[in-house]
């Protein structure tokens, strides 16, 4: 049983890598986003997205970790 887990795991890993290829791949139109006053240069709209998605990948964790802190005890993961 722990095989066929790692190999799902593998391979949605795989499906994960392979989209976000084809997204880069097919968005290579540069654009300069502005926020609040400040620019960017032109860049592709995948940069944008792909660190928007890292960005959200890091800090997600870390308000786990900042509310579990908070409430003193351990918030219940993975439960069925």
């Amino acid at each position: 049983m722990r095989g066929v887990k790692r190999f799902v795991a593998v391979l949605a890993v795989l499906v994960v890598a392979l989209v976000v290829l084809t997204f880069v791949l097919e968005n290579q139109q540069g654009v300069a986003l502005s926020f609040l006053g400040s620019a960017t240069g032109q860049m592709p709209v995948s940069v944008f997205v792909v660190v928007a998605l890292i960005v959200g990948m890091l800090v997600g964790p870390l308000l786990v970790v900042v509310v579990r802190s908070r409430r003193g005890k351990a918030l219940p993961i993975g439960r069925s």
